[in-house]
């Protein structure tokens, strides 16, 4: 089968994110004149496979009180990981949330207590943060280095110096690393294991956007790396694959026991599944490969679009194509010199919808902007054609 991905969805009406989730500033245009380019999920449509399985689900007419029974969605996934990265968990390690965020959260919690730290690179997910001032905590940043050509790499020095701190007793890592695309390499990844065994450090790897890599690369994730390290748990999710985070949920895969079944004691909300959801990620997992493949080389082609736009329109703008994520990161402190505020620049002045700075990420992010990629290839294009023009017009 051949999926459309140039097709355009209306997704207003929707209670989306995406579309109703935007203020936009007084006096603006119409909200179906906004490109939106900002929250991370997908404006194409879900695999028809998974639209069959739930619509399969709801035909056997009753969704009670649902729970992991059957082994049938737990099996999907570690089949998933055994043919994607080559690497299996034990089912008794896989405990359930409704998302990544409700995982780092509740792992902060658990296991820093009042006057000890966490430790992450930066610029992060502004969602790392917030998992530690919501318990009291300090975060450690450890800033990435990024070259003259984008590319950013981890400053090894800085993060062991960090990580050897008396008081730091948790590593948030994402891998790959959101907003900027780096996919770790195996020696990266050993070196980062190294130091964080030698420090006792609890290592939780964020690995949600582990399957939107550019053709022909793989995944690593930590836990083949440190394959008998035994304070580590990995958060993955089909959810922001295939486009299904409105299901919310989650796979925690929580190595030591005693935090197994302390995550399990505490969370908010671990164990009971939405029924749907269940059907649609163990669908996207056994059905799910072609439309994945499929996507990936339409994201290519986004970015490189994206790439060839900036060399020929904005050259002063500083972007690499990123190994990994639907998200580029794209540094525009050249292009637009004073502008504090990308996010309203490019919605009042474009009708664009971005992310950028230190108000959405992590340090290490001023003048920046997340463009989201996973969009129908006439959207793109128009919409970076107007943020060229809005920024021509500011710098006239």
């Amino acid at each position: 089968m051949r999926y459309d991905f140039d097709e355009i969805i209306d997704r207003s009406n929707t209670n989306a994110a995406n579309v109703e989730g935007f203020s936009k500033p007084e006096g603006s245009a119409p909200d179906t004149d906004f490109i939106r380019m900002w929250v991370a999920d997908m404006d194409f449509a879900v695999a028809p496979e998974i639209l069959s399985a739930v619509s399969a689900r709801l035909e056997r007419r009753i969704l009670g009180y649902t729970g992991m029974y059957d082994g049938g969605y737990v099996r999907a996934l570690q089949g998933w990981c055994r043919t994607m990265y080559g690497w299996d968990f034990a089912s008794e390690e896989l405990l359930t949330t409704p998302g990544v965020v409700y995982a780092l959260a509740q792992f902060v919690e658990d296991l820093v207590g009042e006057g000890e730290k966490v430790l992450t690179m930066t610029p992060a997910y502004s969602q790392f943060l917030r998992a530690c001032t919501r318990h009291g905590v300090e975060l450690l940043r450890s800033p990435l280095r990024r070259g003259e050509d984008g590319r950013f790499a981890i400053d090894f020095e800085d993060f062991e110096r960090k990580a050897q701190d008396p008081g730091t007793k948790l590593l948030l890592l994402c891998n790959p690393h959101n907003p900027t695309g780096r996919v770790w390499t195996e020696e990266e990844l050993r070196e980062i294991g190294r130091i964080a065994a030698e420090s006792d450090l609890f290592i939780v790897s964020d690995e949600i956007h582990c399957d939107l890599l550019r053709s022909g690369l793989r995944h690593t994730p930590m836990a083949k790396i440190l394959p008998d390290y035994p304070k580590l748990a990995t958060c993955m999710s089909a959810s922001k694959t295939f486009n299904l985070a409105g299901l919310l949920m989650s796979a925690v895969i929580i190595r030591d026991e005693e935090e197994r079944e302390r995550f399990r004691a505490h969370a908010k909300a671990c164990g009971m599944l939405n029924p749907l959801s269940m059907a649609a990620h163990q669908a996207a997992y056994e059905q799910g490969g072609e439309w994945l493949q499929q996507l990936k080389a339409y994201l290519d082609g986004n970015f490189a679009l994206l790439d060839a736009f900036l060399k020929a329109e904005l050259p002063e703008a500083v972007y690499t194509v990123p190994e990994a994520t639907y998200l580029a990161w794209v540094d525009l402190r050249r292009c637009l010199p004073g502008v504090e505020d990308l996010d309203a620049f490019f919605a009042e002045r474009a009708h664009v919808i971005v992310e950028g700075g230190n108000r959405n990420f992590v340090d290490n992010a001023e003048g920046f902007v997340r463009l989201n990629l996973a969009l129908p290839r006439a959207r793109l294009r128009e919409g970076l054609a107007r943020m060229r023009d809005a920024i021509r017009a500011y710098k006239k």
